[in-house]
Parts: C-alpha cells; sequence; structure tokens
C-alpha cells in the first residue's frame, strides 16, 4: 500500500515549490477498486476519494460511509444531465462541469434543496475532440455563466493530452484559474502530480499509485 508514500512526495513537492503544508489534497481514486483495497485506504485514515462513475459510487459508497466517519466523495469522471440529481445528493464536489445544460441542472436542484456540491469546471486544454471539457476560450464565459446561476465555483480541472508536457497543461489551467479569480485546481494524477504541486495544484487525483493497478471488472 503506497499511501504514505504518496503523501510524503506531495508534501515534497509543496516545500520544493515554497508552498504551505497541507495546500494540496490528495483525492484517491477508487474507480473499479475491489473493496478490500478501498478499505485499506480507509483503514490507513484517509477520507477523500475520487470516483468517476455515478452507478458505481451509488453500489458501494452508501455502505462505506455509514461504516467510516468523514467520508468525503467527488465526481471525477463525465456527468450525463440524467445522472445530476443523484450526483448532486452523493457527492461533494463535481470535476466535470462542462456544459450550460449541466450548469442549469445543477442551479436547478440548488434552488430547490438550498445546498450544491462545490463544482469545477472541467476545461479541455489540449483540445482534443474526443474528451470532454469547455475549450480554453471559452472558459471565462462560462465561468461567468456559472456565477449567474448562483453556482458555488471551486475551480478549474483538466486532464492534459498523454503525449504532451502537462506542466504546460498546468500553467495554463493556472493562469485560466488566476484570471477568473478561482482558487481551486484539480490536476495532476498518478505519473504527474508532483509537477501538478508545483504548478499550484489544490487536488491531485491518484489511483493505481495508491491502489495498484485496476481490477478488470470480468475478474471482479
Amino acid at each position: 500500500m503506497a499511501l504514505a508514500e504518496i503523501l510524503d512526495r506531495i508534501r515534497a513537492a509543496e516545500r520544493r515549490a515554497g508552498r504551505p503544508e497541507g495546500a494540496t489534497r490528495l483525492i484517491a481514486v477508487s474507480k473499479v477498486q475491489p473493496r478490500d483495497r478501498i478499505e485499506a485506504v480507509l483503514e490507513e485514515g484517509h477520507r477523500l476519494f475520487g470516483e468517476n462513475r455515478v452507478q458505481e459510487a451509488q453500489g458501494r459508497w452508501p455502505e462505506l460511509c455509514e461504516r467510516y466517519e468523514g467520508i468525503e466523495l467527488h465526481l471525477l469522471g463525465p456527468l450525463q444531465t440524467n445522472k445530476v440529481r443523484p450526483a448532486f445528493e452523493m457527492f461533494d464536489a463535481i470535476h466535470s462541469l462542462d456544459r450550460e445544460k449541466l450548469a442549469r441542472k445543477f442551479a436547478e436542484l440548488a434552488q430547490a434543496e438550498g445546498r450544491c456540491p462545490e463544482l469545477f469546471v472541467q476545461v479541455n486544454t489540449g483540445e482534443e475532440p474526443q474528451k470532454a471539457g469547455v475549450l480554453p476560450e471559452a472558459v471565462d464565459a462560462f465561468v461567468g455563466l456559472c456565477r449567474s446561476l448562483d453556482l458555488p465555483m471551486a475551480g478549474l480541472m483538466c486532464i492534459p493530452p498523454v503525449d504532451e508536457e502537462p506542466a504546460l497543461h498546468f500553467a495554463l489551467l493556472r493562469k485560466m484559474a488566476e484570471r477568473n479569480g478561482l482558487a481551486g485546481l484539480s490536476m495532476g494524477m498518478s505519473a504527474d502530480f508532483e509537477k501538478a504541486v508545483a504548478m499550484g495544484a489544490t487536488h491531485v487525483r491518484v489511483g493505481s499509485a495508491i491502489f495498484g493497478e485496476r481490477v478488470p471488472a470480468a475478474a471482479g
């Protein structure tokens, strides 16, 4: 189990960058991980987890939240409009807000319920056609729309192209966040989280480096 090692590496990256200890939060990405691996991380005291699919999260987290106090769940994957209500009810933060229809649905629910998960706008920094996210040139207008709907905007999120230097994308995301007065930067994964910390990440999303390689669904 590598949780302690990952946390040590995050703290070391913070020191190298001159950032306060604890400035970066570690999201343990538990998607498609077996329950025993997740429980092992919970037993070590970690409480911040990320899931990619609402349905998968519904299948395991209600029970785990009853057994372990203080769990915080973040949704990292694409969100379909028809899954907004269960996501709204289950997650403390959503990192994949990427279109007006979704923003308006969150606003409608927030007005009815008097609360809302924290929201990160997903930015397609690489402008990849197969990837979700707001294009860089549309970010300012989209953030403005979300604020006009009184949504709780936490920050921006990106997933850099696999074949490009991630630090360039992290720098771009930080510049856009600063320009829009947003404090949160959800960026960096198992292979590049230290670079993300150096560039100001407030949340890094690490899965395989903590849990080990994912187990295919057919294998359980």
